[in-house]
Protein backbone atom coordinates (compact mmCIF):
# COMPACT_ATOMS: atom_id res chain seq x y z
CA UNK A 1 0.00 0.00 0.00
CA UNK A 2 1.29 3.18 -1.29
CA UNK A 3 0.77 5.31 1.94
CA UNK A 4 2.94 3.02 3.75
CA UNK A 5 6.15 3.36 2.05
CA UNK A 6 6.24 7.20 3.00
CA UNK A 7 4.98 6.85 6.45
CA UNK A 8 7.38 8.29 8.97
CA UNK A 9 9.56 5.49 11.52
CA UNK A 10 7.26 6.59 14.75
CA UNK A 11 7.16 3.91 17.79
CA UNK A 12 5.10 1.33 17.58
CA UNK A 13 2.46 2.51 18.85
CA UNK A 14 -1.79 2.06 17.69
CA UNK A 15 -2.39 5.84 18.28
CA UNK A 16 0.84 6.71 16.64
CA UNK A 17 0.34 4.86 13.50
CA UNK A 18 -2.77 6.62 13.16
CA UNK A 19 -1.56 9.95 13.83
CA UNK A 20 0.98 8.73 10.88
CA UNK A 21 -1.46 7.60 8.29
CA UNK A 22 -3.50 11.18 9.30
CA UNK A 23 -1.07 12.91 7.84
CA UNK A 24 -0.35 10.91 4.80
CA UNK A 25 -3.40 9.29 3.96
CA UNK A 26 -6.58 10.24 2.73
CA UNK A 27 -9.75 7.95 1.94
CA UNK A 28 -10.23 6.61 -1.54
CA UNK A 29 -12.95 4.50 -0.96
CA UNK A 30 -14.69 2.05 1.25
CA UNK A 31 -14.91 -1.56 1.08
CA UNK A 32 -16.46 -4.64 2.90
CA UNK A 33 -13.92 -6.49 5.11
CA UNK A 34 -14.33 -10.11 6.15
CA UNK A 35 -17.11 -10.51 9.16
CA UNK A 36 -18.87 -7.44 7.17
CA UNK A 37 -16.88 -4.05 8.92
CA UNK A 38 -16.44 -2.09 6.36
CA UNK A 39 -12.74 -0.62 6.08
CA UNK A 40 -10.85 1.73 4.38
CA UNK A 41 -8.74 1.78 1.58
CA UNK A 42 -6.33 4.95 1.92
CA UNK A 43 -3.84 6.28 -1.21
CA UNK A 44 -1.03 8.45 0.19
CA UNK A 45 -1.58 12.02 -0.48
CA UNK A 46 1.84 13.19 -1.38
CA UNK A 47 2.59 11.00 -3.99
CA UNK A 48 1.23 10.65 -7.69
CA UNK A 49 2.09 7.11 -7.93
CA UNK A 50 1.95 3.82 -6.00
CA UNK A 51 5.67 2.99 -6.19
CA UNK A 52 7.05 5.27 -4.41
CA UNK A 53 10.03 3.71 -2.10
CA UNK A 54 10.55 3.95 1.65
CA UNK A 55 12.75 6.93 2.89
CA UNK A 56 15.55 6.83 5.81
CA UNK A 57 16.63 8.94 8.00
CA UNK A 58 19.50 10.97 6.96
CA UNK A 59 23.10 9.22 8.32
CA UNK A 60 25.05 12.34 7.79
CA UNK A 61 24.43 16.22 8.12
CA UNK A 62 25.06 18.06 4.77
CA UNK A 63 27.38 21.49 5.14
CA UNK A 64 26.90 24.07 2.54
CA UNK A 65 30.28 25.50 3.15
CA UNK A 66 32.17 23.18 1.35
CA UNK A 67 30.17 23.90 -2.04
CA UNK A 68 30.36 27.49 -1.45
CA UNK A 69 32.81 29.18 -4.63
CA UNK A 70 33.26 31.91 -1.81
CA UNK A 71 33.91 31.41 1.59
CA UNK A 72 31.84 33.08 4.14
CA UNK A 73 33.76 35.87 6.08
CA UNK A 74 35.39 34.73 9.36
CA UNK A 75 33.69 36.04 12.93
CA UNK A 76 35.31 38.40 15.00
CA UNK A 77 36.71 38.90 18.95
CA UNK A 78 34.59 41.25 20.30
CA UNK A 79 37.42 43.08 22.02
CA UNK A 80 40.66 42.34 19.37
CA UNK A 81 38.24 42.38 16.03
CA UNK A 82 40.56 39.62 15.24
CA UNK A 83 39.38 36.22 13.33
CA UNK A 84 38.12 34.11 15.95
CA UNK A 85 40.07 31.12 17.05
CA UNK A 86 37.87 28.02 17.96
CA UNK A 87 39.21 28.02 21.21
CA UNK A 88 37.70 31.65 22.10
CA UNK A 89 34.27 29.59 21.75
CA UNK A 90 35.12 26.88 24.41
CA UNK A 91 33.43 28.77 27.50
CA UNK A 92 30.64 28.23 25.15
CA UNK A 93 30.22 25.14 23.84
CA UNK A 94 31.93 21.67 23.69
CA UNK A 95 34.84 20.92 21.43
CA UNK A 96 32.92 18.54 18.74
CA UNK A 97 29.56 21.42 18.42
CA UNK A 98 32.77 24.05 17.53
CA UNK A 99 34.39 21.63 15.19
CA UNK A 100 31.26 21.97 13.46
CA UNK A 101 30.74 25.27 13.83
CA UNK A 102 34.32 26.11 11.91
CA UNK A 103 34.37 22.74 9.56
CA UNK A 104 34.66 22.64 5.89
CA UNK A 105 33.93 19.16 5.59
CA UNK A 106 31.01 18.26 2.88
CA UNK A 107 29.03 15.85 5.30
CA UNK A 108 29.53 15.08 9.02
CA UNK A 109 28.53 11.90 10.88
CA UNK A 110 25.54 11.79 12.92
CA UNK A 111 26.00 9.63 16.09
CA UNK A 112 23.94 6.58 16.12
CA UNK A 113 22.32 7.80 19.42
CA UNK A 114 21.10 10.89 17.83
CA UNK A 115 19.22 8.70 15.10
CA UNK A 116 17.98 6.84 17.81
CA UNK A 117 16.11 9.54 18.96
CA UNK A 118 15.28 10.70 15.83
CA UNK A 119 13.75 8.00 15.01
CA UNK A 120 10.66 8.98 17.81
CA UNK A 121 9.52 11.20 14.76
CA UNK A 122 11.99 11.13 11.10
CA UNK A 123 11.41 11.45 8.10
CA UNK A 124 8.95 13.69 8.79
CA UNK A 125 6.76 13.57 5.96
CA UNK A 126 5.95 15.55 2.71
CA UNK A 127 2.79 16.22 1.64
CA UNK A 128 0.86 17.29 -1.26
CA UNK A 129 -1.34 20.15 -0.55
CA UNK A 130 -4.25 19.16 -2.88
CA UNK A 131 -6.99 21.08 -1.23
CA UNK A 132 -5.14 24.26 -1.12
CA UNK A 133 -4.30 24.07 -4.74
CA UNK A 134 -7.88 23.16 -5.44
CA UNK A 135 -9.07 26.12 -3.93
CA UNK A 136 -6.44 28.72 -5.20
CA UNK A 137 -7.49 27.34 -8.56
CA UNK A 138 -3.99 27.38 -9.09
CA UNK A 139 -1.80 24.84 -12.00
CA UNK A 140 0.76 24.76 -9.41
CA UNK A 141 1.77 21.85 -7.15
CA UNK A 142 1.87 22.70 -3.80
CA UNK A 143 4.61 20.34 -1.08
CA UNK A 144 4.76 20.97 2.12
CA UNK A 145 7.37 19.20 4.17
CA UNK A 146 5.83 19.00 7.88
CA UNK A 147 7.97 19.59 11.37
CA UNK A 148 5.41 19.28 13.50
CA UNK A 149 5.44 15.54 14.41
CA UNK A 150 8.48 15.99 16.84
CA UNK A 151 7.87 15.75 20.26
CA UNK A 152 7.63 19.71 20.41
CA UNK A 153 5.98 20.09 17.47
CA UNK A 154 8.68 21.68 15.47
CA UNK A 155 11.66 21.33 13.32
CA UNK A 156 14.12 22.55 16.64
CA UNK A 157 14.84 18.75 18.09
CA UNK A 158 16.79 18.31 14.95
CA UNK A 159 19.46 20.47 16.63
CA UNK A 160 18.45 20.57 20.22
CA UNK A 161 19.04 16.74 20.24
CA UNK A 162 22.69 16.45 19.14
CA UNK A 163 23.25 19.52 21.11
CA UNK A 164 22.13 18.19 24.21
CA UNK A 165 24.21 15.16 23.32
CA UNK A 166 27.44 16.29 22.53
CA UNK A 167 26.91 18.50 25.51
CA UNK A 168 26.28 15.24 28.01
CA UNK A 169 29.17 13.16 26.63
CA UNK A 170 31.34 16.06 27.15
CA UNK A 171 30.80 15.90 30.93
CA UNK A 172 28.58 19.13 31.01
CA UNK A 173 25.81 19.27 33.91
CA UNK A 174 24.04 22.28 32.65
CA UNK A 175 22.61 24.20 29.77
CA UNK A 176 21.72 27.61 29.43
CA UNK A 177 19.52 29.09 26.08
CA UNK A 178 17.09 31.93 24.86
CA UNK A 179 13.72 31.48 23.11
CA UNK A 180 11.35 33.67 21.42
CA UNK A 181 8.17 32.03 20.71
CA UNK A 182 9.49 28.58 23.05
CA UNK A 183 9.57 25.95 19.96
CA UNK A 184 13.30 26.00 20.59
CA UNK A 185 13.15 26.05 24.58
CA UNK A 186 10.73 23.41 24.85
CA UNK A 187 12.95 21.63 21.99
CA UNK A 188 16.47 21.48 24.17
CA UNK A 189 14.12 21.11 27.22
CA UNK A 190 12.93 17.55 26.09
CA UNK A 191 16.47 16.59 24.73
CA UNK A 192 17.76 17.44 27.50
CA UNK A 193 15.56 15.21 29.90
CA UNK A 194 16.87 12.78 27.95
CA UNK A 195 20.61 13.20 28.48
CA UNK A 196 20.18 13.79 32.39
CA UNK A 197 21.02 17.54 31.44
CA UNK A 198 19.73 20.62 34.05
CA UNK A 199 18.28 23.22 31.47
CA UNK A 200 17.81 26.52 32.02
CA UNK A 201 16.39 28.90 29.57
CA UNK A 202 15.05 33.05 28.94
CA UNK A 203 12.11 33.49 26.75
CA UNK A 204 11.33 36.73 25.56
CA UNK A 205 8.96 39.03 27.39
CA UNK A 206 6.41 39.03 24.94
CA UNK A 207 5.64 35.28 24.23
CA UNK A 208 6.33 34.64 27.32
CA UNK A 209 3.16 36.60 28.39
CA UNK A 210 1.74 35.40 24.83
CA UNK A 211 1.79 31.39 25.38
CA UNK A 212 1.91 30.34 28.81
CA UNK A 213 1.51 26.48 27.85
CA UNK A 214 5.21 26.84 25.89
CA UNK A 215 6.39 27.78 29.68
CA UNK A 216 4.46 24.68 31.12
CA UNK A 217 5.89 22.24 28.55
CA UNK A 218 9.16 24.12 29.18
CA UNK A 219 8.34 22.63 32.86
CA UNK A 220 7.11 19.70 32.40
CA UNK A 221 10.52 18.64 30.44
CA UNK A 222 12.52 19.64 34.05
CA UNK A 223 13.26 22.98 32.62
CA UNK A 224 13.37 26.42 34.37
CA UNK A 225 12.10 29.27 32.94
CA UNK A 226 13.06 33.06 32.75
CA UNK A 227 10.82 36.22 31.52
CA UNK A 228 13.44 38.12 29.53
CA UNK A 229 14.70 40.43 30.43
CA UNK A 230 14.93 39.37 33.91
CA UNK A 231 16.15 40.50 37.34
CA UNK A 232 18.11 36.86 37.15
CA UNK A 233 21.37 38.69 35.51
CA UNK A 234 23.31 41.63 34.77
CA UNK A 235 22.12 41.94 31.40
CA UNK A 236 18.60 41.53 32.15
CA UNK A 237 19.09 43.89 35.26
CA UNK A 238 19.97 46.74 32.80
CA UNK A 239 17.39 46.23 30.72
CA UNK A 240 14.57 46.68 33.10
CA UNK A 241 16.02 49.57 34.31
CA UNK A 242 16.13 51.63 31.07
CA UNK A 243 12.15 50.01 30.05
CA UNK A 244 10.59 47.93 32.57
CA UNK A 245 7.70 47.07 30.50
CA UNK A 246 10.35 45.89 27.73
CA UNK A 247 8.39 43.37 25.54
CA UNK A 248 12.17 41.59 25.16
CA UNK A 249 13.86 40.19 22.30
CA UNK A 250 15.70 37.37 21.20
CA UNK A 251 18.72 39.43 21.28
CA UNK A 252 18.35 40.39 24.99
CA UNK A 253 17.50 36.65 25.73
CA UNK A 254 20.66 35.57 24.23
CA UNK A 255 22.66 38.17 26.43
CA UNK A 256 21.34 36.46 29.27
CA UNK A 257 22.13 33.17 28.52
CA UNK A 258 25.74 33.45 27.15
CA UNK A 259 26.26 35.79 30.44
CA UNK A 260 25.13 32.87 32.81
CA UNK A 261 27.53 30.28 30.86
CA UNK A 262 30.71 32.54 30.67
CA UNK A 263 30.80 32.72 34.32
CA UNK A 264 29.86 29.05 35.09
CA UNK A 265 32.83 25.87 33.72
CA UNK A 266 29.72 23.10 34.57
CA UNK A 267 27.27 25.44 32.00
CA UNK A 268 27.14 25.46 28.44
CA UNK A 269 25.37 27.74 25.94
CA UNK A 270 22.89 25.84 23.33
CA UNK A 271 21.59 28.36 20.53
CA UNK A 272 18.49 27.08 18.30
CA UNK A 273 19.66 29.13 15.05
CA UNK A 274 21.85 31.75 13.79
CA UNK A 275 24.94 29.21 14.05
CA UNK A 276 26.84 27.08 11.22
CA UNK A 277 26.13 23.86 13.33
CA UNK A 278 22.55 24.66 14.33
CA UNK A 279 22.00 24.88 10.35
CA UNK A 280 24.23 21.74 9.64
CA UNK A 281 21.89 19.96 12.09
CA UNK A 282 18.72 21.47 10.43
CA UNK A 283 19.66 19.73 7.06
CA UNK A 284 17.89 16.50 7.80
CA UNK A 285 14.99 18.27 6.86
CA UNK A 286 16.49 18.87 3.17
CA UNK A 287 18.14 15.53 2.92
CA UNK A 288 14.98 13.90 3.19
CA UNK A 289 12.96 16.12 0.69
CA UNK A 290 15.01 15.58 -1.74
CA UNK A 291 14.50 11.55 -1.69
CA UNK A 292 10.97 11.88 -1.10
CA UNK A 293 10.43 14.05 -4.10
CA UNK A 294 12.67 11.17 -6.13
CA UNK A 295 10.32 8.63 -4.63
CA UNK A 296 7.25 10.40 -5.80
CA UNK A 297 8.36 11.17 -9.35
CA UNK A 298 9.19 14.83 -8.82
CA UNK A 299 12.42 16.04 -10.40
CA UNK A 300 12.60 18.90 -8.57
CA UNK A 301 10.96 22.15 -6.82
CA UNK A 302 10.90 25.11 -9.07
CA UNK A 303 10.25 27.26 -5.61
CA UNK A 304 12.22 26.02 -2.32
CA UNK A 305 9.88 28.87 0.25
CA UNK A 306 10.75 29.27 4.02
CA UNK A 307 9.96 31.51 6.38
CA UNK A 308 13.26 33.41 8.44
CA UNK A 309 14.30 34.29 11.47
CA UNK A 310 17.59 33.71 12.60
CA UNK A 311 17.09 31.36 9.60
CA UNK A 312 18.25 27.51 10.91
CA UNK A 313 14.50 26.42 9.29
CA UNK A 314 15.44 28.07 5.86
CA UNK A 315 18.18 26.60 5.97
CA UNK A 316 17.78 22.91 7.17
CA UNK A 317 15.18 22.65 3.78
CA UNK A 318 16.95 24.89 1.17
CA UNK A 319 20.91 23.86 1.79
CA UNK A 320 20.69 20.54 0.19
CA UNK A 321 18.86 22.11 -2.50
CA UNK A 322 21.49 24.47 -3.16
CA UNK A 323 23.95 21.99 -3.44
CA UNK A 324 22.23 19.94 -6.70
CA UNK A 325 21.83 23.47 -8.00
CA UNK A 326 25.36 24.09 -7.74
CA UNK A 327 26.27 20.79 -9.17
CA UNK A 328 24.20 21.88 -12.07
CA UNK A 329 21.77 18.71 -11.64
CA UNK A 330 18.17 21.44 -10.70
CA UNK A 331 18.04 25.43 -10.87
CA UNK A 332 15.09 26.04 -8.24
CA UNK A 333 14.41 29.47 -7.21
CA UNK A 334 14.94 30.32 -2.98
CA UNK A 335 12.71 32.48 -1.60
CA UNK A 336 13.23 33.70 2.36
CA UNK A 337 9.85 35.20 4.04
CA UNK A 338 10.64 37.33 6.97
CA UNK A 339 7.81 39.67 9.00
CA UNK A 340 7.46 43.30 7.70
CA UNK A 341 8.39 44.07 11.43
CA UNK A 342 11.57 42.77 11.56
CA UNK A 343 12.79 42.71 8.24
CA UNK A 344 16.26 41.74 8.15
CA UNK A 345 16.94 40.85 5.00
CA UNK A 346 15.05 43.03 3.05
CA UNK A 347 16.32 46.45 5.48
CA UNK A 348 19.22 45.19 7.13
CA UNK A 349 22.56 46.18 6.68
CA UNK A 350 25.29 43.55 5.90
CA UNK A 351 28.09 44.05 8.17
CA UNK A 352 29.75 42.78 11.32
CA UNK A 353 27.71 43.06 14.71
CA UNK A 354 27.05 41.15 17.50
CA UNK A 355 24.44 38.56 18.13
CA UNK A 356 22.92 39.68 21.84
CA UNK A 357 21.96 42.70 22.78
CA UNK A 358 24.42 43.45 25.07
CA UNK A 359 27.38 42.41 23.18
CA UNK A 360 28.75 39.32 24.85
CA UNK A 361 29.08 37.28 21.51
CA UNK A 362 31.25 37.08 18.84
CA UNK A 363 31.07 39.72 16.04
CA UNK A 364 29.07 38.25 12.86
CA UNK A 365 29.19 39.27 9.54
CA UNK A 366 25.58 39.29 9.02
CA UNK A 367 21.88 40.87 7.89
CA UNK A 368 21.41 43.23 10.65
CA UNK A 369 18.99 45.84 11.84
CA UNK A 370 21.65 46.29 14.70
CA UNK A 371 21.72 44.78 17.78
CA UNK A 372 19.71 47.46 19.69
CA UNK A 373 17.04 46.90 17.96
CA UNK A 374 13.86 45.80 19.93
CA UNK A 375 11.24 44.47 17.33
CA UNK A 376 7.57 44.99 18.24
CA UNK A 377 5.69 42.05 19.54
CA UNK A 378 4.28 40.36 16.66
CA UNK A 379 2.70 36.91 17.17
CA UNK A 380 5.52 35.22 14.89
CA UNK A 381 7.77 35.36 18.51
CA UNK A 382 10.55 33.30 16.83
CA UNK A 383 11.34 35.65 14.17
CA UNK A 384 11.86 38.37 16.09
CA UNK A 385 15.71 38.90 15.47
CA UNK A 386 17.58 42.15 14.81
CA UNK A 387 20.21 39.49 12.87
CA UNK A 388 20.49 36.43 10.49
CA UNK A 389 22.42 33.53 10.10
CA UNK A 390 25.93 34.60 8.82
CA UNK A 391 25.66 31.32 6.40
CA UNK A 392 22.39 32.69 5.42
CA UNK A 393 23.00 35.95 5.25
CA UNK A 394 26.61 35.29 2.60
CA UNK A 395 24.60 32.88 0.72
CA UNK A 396 22.27 36.22 0.57
CA UNK A 397 24.82 39.03 -0.99
CA UNK A 398 26.21 36.02 -3.69
CA UNK A 399 22.48 36.08 -5.08
CA UNK A 400 21.62 32.57 -4.41
CA UNK A 401 18.68 33.18 -2.78
CA UNK A 402 15.74 35.92 -2.85
CA UNK A 403 14.13 37.70 0.22
CA UNK A 404 10.45 39.04 0.67
CA UNK A 405 9.01 40.49 4.20
CA UNK A 406 4.96 40.09 4.56
CA UNK A 407 2.84 41.41 7.09
CA UNK A 408 0.90 39.34 9.42
CA UNK A 409 -2.77 39.78 8.57
CA UNK A 410 -1.66 38.29 5.45
CA UNK A 411 0.22 35.57 6.92
CA UNK A 412 -2.96 34.88 9.21
CA UNK A 413 -5.25 34.91 6.43
CA UNK A 414 -3.17 32.66 4.37
CA UNK A 415 -2.93 30.43 7.71
CA UNK A 416 -6.68 30.01 7.59
CA UNK A 417 -6.58 28.74 4.00
CA UNK A 418 -4.14 26.17 4.70
CA UNK A 419 -5.86 24.96 8.06
CA UNK A 420 -9.24 24.92 6.24
CA UNK A 421 -8.05 23.17 3.56
CA UNK A 422 -5.20 20.75 4.25
CA UNK A 423 -6.44 20.25 8.27
CA UNK A 424 -3.11 21.53 10.38
CA UNK A 425 -3.01 24.82 11.99
CA UNK A 426 0.16 26.39 11.66
CA UNK A 427 2.09 28.24 13.99
CA UNK A 428 2.88 31.81 13.54
CA UNK A 429 5.78 31.33 11.82
CA UNK A 430 5.83 29.44 8.80
CA UNK A 431 2.49 31.13 7.85
CA UNK A 432 4.87 33.44 6.50
CA UNK A 433 5.98 30.62 3.98
CA UNK A 434 2.11 29.74 3.47
CA UNK A 435 1.38 33.25 2.52
CA UNK A 436 4.86 33.59 0.13
CA UNK A 437 3.47 29.98 -1.48
CA UNK A 438 -0.10 31.62 -2.24
CA UNK A 439 1.44 34.33 -3.84
CA UNK A 440 3.79 31.86 -5.70
CA UNK A 441 0.91 29.73 -6.54
CA UNK A 442 -1.57 32.77 -7.88
CA UNK A 443 1.57 34.03 -10.21
CA UNK A 444 1.14 30.58 -11.72
CA UNK A 445 -2.36 30.66 -12.32
CA UNK A 446 -2.19 34.26 -13.88
CA UNK A 447 0.55 32.74 -16.48
CA UNK A 448 -0.74 29.13 -17.01
CA UNK A 449 2.80 27.76 -15.20
CA UNK A 450 2.47 24.39 -13.46
CA UNK A 451 5.50 25.37 -11.11
CA UNK A 452 6.16 22.90 -8.24
CA UNK A 453 6.55 25.23 -4.90
CA UNK A 454 7.95 23.40 -2.01
CA UNK A 455 7.56 25.23 1.45
CA UNK A 456 8.88 24.35 4.93
CA UNK A 457 6.15 23.62 7.35
CA UNK A 458 8.41 24.17 10.41
CA UNK A 459 5.56 23.29 13.09
CA UNK A 460 2.34 23.54 14.29
CA UNK A 461 0.39 25.94 16.21
CA UNK A 462 -1.40 24.27 18.74
CA UNK A 463 0.16 26.70 21.34
CA UNK A 464 -0.57 29.91 19.52
CA UNK A 465 -4.33 30.00 19.53
CA UNK A 466 -4.79 33.58 20.90
CA UNK A 467 -2.97 35.05 17.89
CA UNK A 468 -5.68 33.29 15.71
CA UNK A 469 -8.44 34.57 18.02
CA UNK A 470 -7.09 38.16 17.47
CA UNK A 471 -6.94 37.38 13.66
CA UNK A 472 -10.77 36.00 14.08
CA UNK A 473 -11.93 38.74 15.84
CA UNK A 474 -10.26 41.80 13.73
CA UNK A 475 -7.68 42.39 16.48
CA UNK A 476 -4.98 41.74 14.89
CA UNK A 477 -3.14 44.90 13.36
CA UNK A 478 0.11 45.18 11.09
CA UNK A 479 3.27 46.60 12.69
CA UNK A 480 6.11 48.15 10.89
CA UNK A 481 9.22 49.06 11.88
CA UNK A 482 9.52 52.82 12.45
CA UNK A 483 12.02 54.42 10.44
CA UNK A 484 13.79 56.49 12.64
CA UNK A 485 14.07 53.70 15.10
CA UNK A 486 15.71 51.44 12.71
CA UNK A 487 17.76 53.86 11.53
CA UNK A 488 19.08 54.58 15.17
CA UNK A 489 19.76 50.69 15.37
CA UNK A 490 21.48 50.62 12.68
CA UNK A 491 23.99 53.34 13.38
CA UNK A 492 24.63 51.82 16.33
CA UNK A 493 26.19 48.54 14.33
CA UNK A 494 30.38 48.39 15.23
CA UNK A 495 32.35 50.09 12.48
CA UNK A 496 34.70 47.19 11.61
Amino acid sequence: MAAATLRPALPQAAGAEQRASSLLCTPKHNRVAAGGRRSLSFAARASPNSGAKAVSIPKQWYNLVADLPVKPPPPLHPQTHQPLDPSDLSPLFPDELIRQEVTDERFVDIPEEVIDVYKLWRPTPLIRARRLEKLLGTPAKIYYKYEGTSPAGSHKPNTAVPQAWYNAVAGVKNVVTETGAGQWGSALSFASSLFGLNCEVWQVRASFDQKPYRRLMMETWGAKVHASPSPATEAGKKILAADPSSPGSLGIAISEAVEVAAKDANTKYCLGSVLNHVLLHQTVIGEECLEQLAALGEAAPDVVVGCTGGGSNFGGLAFPFMREKLAGRMSPEFVAVEPAACPTLTKGVYAYDFGDTAGLTPLMKMHTLGHGFVPDPIHAGGLRYHGMAPLLSHVYELGFMDAVAIQQTECFEAALKFARTEGIIPAPEPTHAIAAAIREAMECKRTGEEKVILMAMCGHGHFDLAAYEKYLRGDMVDLSHPADKLEASIAAVPKI
